[in-house]
């Protein structure tokens, strides 16, 4: 399934090592590193979203590690060469819950005999595990920066009668709309979507390339606005790569956005090079992994675990950034707003990036760095 050698490739800085480590949470996991030549460098943990993959670090690695810091990022359980996760859509499912994800940090940072980490950064579904990494140890990751997901804190318990208070059915207002649409979310979770995604007409290289580039500032549909709040109508505004058309999966979704020949040759931050890196992991292990941090996400079971932390805010220095055109902003409608007034006590700034859609540190590694390396340097 994925039997895969350390990382080679020719767009990876030569400031960047591949190995591997043996964990105590049952991972042998992938590590990419910058800065670890000097001892005793303060630690920063970088874990990626979907479907990406450490490589997505690559651009803003060197910077940071140029800046004094061993920088860290591993291929997380379920993507790259990381192994000794449940490949199987009916398999070990309980071990792709969120807070079995930071325990796979954790046990990374105790193989590495690195007690505390300046600071934890997110991306995508990465936001959510960094935030659970400073609520579980604040003692261990003294800081965090979320990027593109906005963290609104962890479910509440449910108040007075739960009958009375029950939401609305969400999927039976998307099906009854005009056309009848799906969220994205719950259609990762479907049986057939790593297949789906895995073994498309045009290749899973196409795939990706469309599925990046419809994400990111190089579409001129992406143009993110608040949205009103958690209905039927106001989710169809948002892209079909978030609310789905019903009947049609992710990879039929975005093929109609391939970009030009031309578009494809002017992509600097995402040349063909690199996009093969994605294709030849996602082609040797597919997409299950990743999906299924997904259908634990979407799981009535996992918000009551994630309940065990209602009420309990991110105490430790953070800040958030996110491309200026990416929808992920807003698709939670009130998540931006609530992470700034509730889920954190020390915000210390929100930073959208102009230029950059969702793949922000990939589209604007130097503007990215700058954030960071500021959030960071105060800190220090």
């Amino acid at each position: 399934m994925n039997d895969a050698a350390p990382f080679e490739v020719t767009s990876l800085h030569p400031a960047i090592r591949s190995r591997f480590v043996e964990t105590a949470n049952g991972l042998r996991m992938h590590v990419l590193e910058a800065g670890f030549e000097t001892p005793g460098r303060p630690c920063l943990l970088l874990l990626h979203g979907f479907p990406e993959l450490a490589y997505s670090w690559r651009k803003v690695m060197p910077a940071l590690a140029e800046a004094g810091y061993h920088v860290i990022a591993p291929d997380q359980r379920g993507y790259g060469r990381t192994t000794g996760w449940d490949p199987d859509y009916d398999g070990d499912l309980a071990s792709f819950r969120l807070l079995n994800i930071v325990r796979d940090a954790l046990a990374l940072l105790a193989a590495l005999d690195v007690r505390s980490v300046a600071a934890v950064i997110g991306h995508d579904f990465g936001s959510f595990v960094a935030a659970y990494c400073v609520l579980v140890r604040p003692d261990v990751f003294c800081a965090v920066a979320l990027m593109s997901a906005p963290f609104e804190g962890p479910p509440a318990w449910p108040t007075g009668e739960i009958s009375s208070t029950a939401e609305p059915d969400i999927h039976a207002a998307l099906a009854a709309l005009d056309p009848p649409r799906k969220h994205y979310q719950w259609y990762y979770g479907e049986r057939g979507a790593d297949g789906e995604m895995c073994n498309p007409p045009e290749g899973i290289a196409a795939f990706l390339r469309a599925y990046f580039h419809v994400k990111s500032a190089d579409w001129a549909g992406n143009k993110p606005y608040p949205l009103a709040g958690w209905t039927a109508e106001e989710l169809a505004k948002l892209p079909t790569y978030y609310v789905m058309e019903r009947d049609k999966g992710m990879a039929e979704t975005v093929a109609p956005h391939m970009p030009s020949a031309d578009e494809v040759a002017a992509c600097r931050w995402l040349p063909e090079a690199e996009l093969a890196v994605y294709a030849e992991a996602f082609g040797r292990t597919g997409f299950q992994g990743g999906l299924n941090w997904y259908r634990c996400m979407t799981s009535p079971g996992l918000a009551q675990a994630l309940r065990l932390f209602s009420g309990r805010r991110i105490e430790v220095p953070a800040c958030y950034i996110a491309g200026a055109q990416d929808w992920g902003i807003y698709q939670k409608p009130g998540a931006f707003e609530a992470m700034q007034r509730e889920a954190c006590s020390d915000m210390r700034g929100c930073h959208l990036i102009e230029g950059a859609g969702h793949w922000v540190q990939q589209e604007q590694p130097d503007a990215t760095a700058q954030r960071l390396l500021a959030f960071l340097g105060a800190l220090r």
